[in-house]
Order: C-alpha cells, then structure tokens, then sequence
C-alpha cells in the first residue's frame, strides 16, 4: 500500500499540495483527476521522490521512501511521467531493457533477458522489437515505454497523462493493458488522467483534486455522480449507464 500523510508542497509563494493524505489500495488502478493546476503531477512526482515535499510523509510497503536507496526504491516503484524524449538511436528492445537497469546495472542476465522478452510480448510490440524509437507511431512508442516500465517489474506504478497525444484508439489499447496490469500480475497503478470517461471505465477507485487537496477519495462508482464531479470540476454533468459503466455527459450552462 501506498500511504499519503499529511502532505504539502510550494513552489514559490503558491501553495500546490496542501495536507494531502491518502491511502492508495493494492492491486487496483486509482486515478488522480481533477483540473488544471489541481496538483495532480506534483503529488505523483512527490510520490515517486522526484520532488521533495516541504511536509508529510510517503509510505511505501511500510517504509518512508526517504530511507530507499534509489536502486532498492526503483525495485518496488517505477514511473512514467508525461512527456519522454529520447535522443540515442535505439531499439524497441534496447529501450525496454532500460528497465531492467536497477537489478542489473548494466549487465544484463537470463532472467533480465526473459523479463525483457515478456514485456515485449505483453505490450504487443515483438514485431517491431529491433525496430527504432524514432521511427514508430505515437501509439507504438507509447506501448514501448510502456513494456520498459513492465520490464522495471515493480509493484507500484506511477502513470503521469499516459494517454497525453494518443488517439482514441490507441488509448483504449493502453487502458486495456493498465487493467491486465492489475488482474493479471497484481500491479498497484497511480495515474493522473483528464479523461473522466477513461477514468470511469477503467479505474478501481478515483481521487478528485482541486486547490491542491484531494476532496473526494472512493471506489470509482461512488465517485462518478453529478453532484461530487460538479464540486470538482465546476461544471454540470449528466451520468448516463451503459452495461453496468458510466457515462459522463458533462456541459455548462
């Protein structure tokens, strides 16, 4: 489980994250929405000990992340954040192995090379696994850097925007493989995401930001409701059932 307490965070004279706490379930994927400027990244980096916070506390399996040596922390979490530019000339595989650097440092075994290998084939890419980065799709890239972050086999996951620049095609692609995450390997997945239907569809449980606090924090069907998405994101919504899902229909007025 990842513990949240009592965190807060300011850059400058603005006050981003402000006492936020928060306890984030095992094995279920739980997304951060919320408007611009919620502070939604700046909790998933604090979260991934890419920001220091000014105050509160990450637990991580028990332990303050604090005292993680970066090899040990990046064994237990990994993270992808929203934008990932890469200027070497490389691989599908050779970015994929990229995730395996906290065990081998470099040198690569048989089990990095099969965890490599399943990666690979869980995201669908062993076709194109000698093909270059630069040369795929949005979609495609997307799903390698992706596979590197399976490869990284941690437990938790941290996901900033995984669905920034993607059609929609290729974002139901990506869900539906953050869901096999959860189901079918047991990942803990953190992701903030903009989409409230994306959210509805796929998440376990969702927590709702606004003014740098989580103000609503429950089971994803709890939380799709006009009243609270109303209070979030200051706008009117109409909530429309499909097949046991939700629909947003959100407008103003």
């Amino acid at each position: 489980m990842i513990q949240i307490e009592s965190l807060s965070k300011n850059f400058a004279e603005k006050k981003v994250l402000k006492e936020v706490s928060l306890s984030i379930p095992n094995g279920k994927i739980t997304s951060l929405v919320g408007s611009n400027g919620a502070g939604k990244s700046t909790l998933l980096g604090i979260i991934s000990r890419i920001l220091e916070p000014d105050q509160g506390a990450i637990i991580i399996s028990e332990k303050n992340i604090k005292e993680y040596k970066n090899r040990i922390l990046a064994q237990h979490l990994s993270i992808l954040k929203q934008s990932n530019h890469i200027n070497l000339k490389l691989t599908v595989r050779d970015l994929v192995s990229f995730g395996r650097f906290p065990y081998s440092q470099g040198r690569l075994t048989a089990e990095d090379e099969l965890k490599i290998d399943e990666a690979i084939a869980f995201l669908n890419l062993t076709e194109i696994a000698e093909d270059y980065i630069d040369e795929l799709s949005g979609g495609q890239r997307q799903r390698a850097f992706l596979a590197m972050v399976v490869a990284q086999d941690t437990d938790y996951i941290l996901l900033d925007e995984p669905l920034n620049n993607l059609d929609m095609k290729h974002s139901v692609q990506i869900m539906k493989i953050l869901k096999e995450l959860c189901q079918q390997k047991g990942k803990t997945i953190v992701m903030v995401i903009h989409d409230i239907n994306f959210a509805s569809y796929y998440s376990d449980y969702i927590a709702a930001m606004k003014g740098g606090q989580v103000i609503h924090f429950d089971k994803t069907e709890n939380i799709i409701e006009p009243h609270i998405l109303h209070d979030v994101f200051d706008i009117h919504f109409e909530i429309i059932e499909r097949g046991g899902r939700r629909i947003c229909n959100y407008y103003d007025n």
